[in-house]
């Protein structure tokens, strides 16, 4: 199978759990599908509807750490908006250094956005600015009983081991935004591989180890 294999690497990057509002703020070791999507809307400049995507991607960092952050609070009132109320405050947040992300598209007009994206690329929140390596065409064959690392899995119907996160797909374009496909998902690190009865994709002499699943949905 052909596909593309887009390079990216960030200095930083921070993929929050879900519901966590306050408090420690740990980083999922894998950023969801619904981050991938972000970047690809972003390389765009539009958000992507009424389409069919197909994608892959494996995620390694070199240390998980911890840094100390400042926050503003602000309080509302009784109409939910926002009063001159403002308190500050320290908390604890996880951050992943020297991260790598291998993107796998098939469609040849996403990867045309990421020659000359539209906005800026990022991996994680606004501080964790991304940029790209390379892009290159690969062959990718298909093999039974896939080894993965550094990914996430649907779990259902798979039953992967492995950390298990409910997880969007997808955002919604309006404000607030709404998770879009949320479901249970297999968080396989890098650092400890799964080995599945799945089918999985795989690169001879790649720059990792590990085969990649592909995600198929509609947005």
């Amino acid at each position: 199978m052909k596909a593309f294999r887009i390079k990216i690497n960030s200095w930083t990057s921070s993929f929050r759990y879900p519901n966590l509002i306050s408090g420690f703020q740990p980083t999922l070791e894998v950023p969801p599908v619904s981050t991938v999507m972000g970047l690809i809307n972003a390389a765009s400049g539009k958000y992507l509807e009424n389409r069919q995507i197909e994608l892959g991607y494996y995620f390694d960092f070199r240390i998980k750490t911890i840094d100390l952050e400042t926050i503003y609070q602000i309080k509302t009132n009784d109409k939910n908006y926002p009063d001159n109320s403002v308190k500050s405050n320290v908390i604890q947040r996880e951050f992943l250094y020297d991260c790598r992300l291998f993107l796998f598209l098939l469609d040849e007009e996403l990867i045309s956005c990421f020659r000359h994206p539209a906005y800026q690329l990022l991996l994680g929140r606004s501080c964790d600015l991304a940029g790209i390596e390379n892009i290159k065409e690969v062959e990718m064959s298909e093999v039974q009983d896939a080894r993965f690392a550094g990914q996430v899995v649907p779990f259902n119907e798979n039953y992967l081991p492995g950390q298990i996160q409910a997880l969007p797909k997808y955002f919604s374009n309006t404000i607030p935004r709404k998770n879009m496909g949320t479901e249970p998902y297999s968080v396989i690190s890098y650092n400890n591989p799964v080995d599945s009865q799945l089918t999985g994709f795989r690169i001879e002499l790649e720059e990792f180890e590990s085969d990649i699943f592909f995600h198929k949905f509609e947005v």
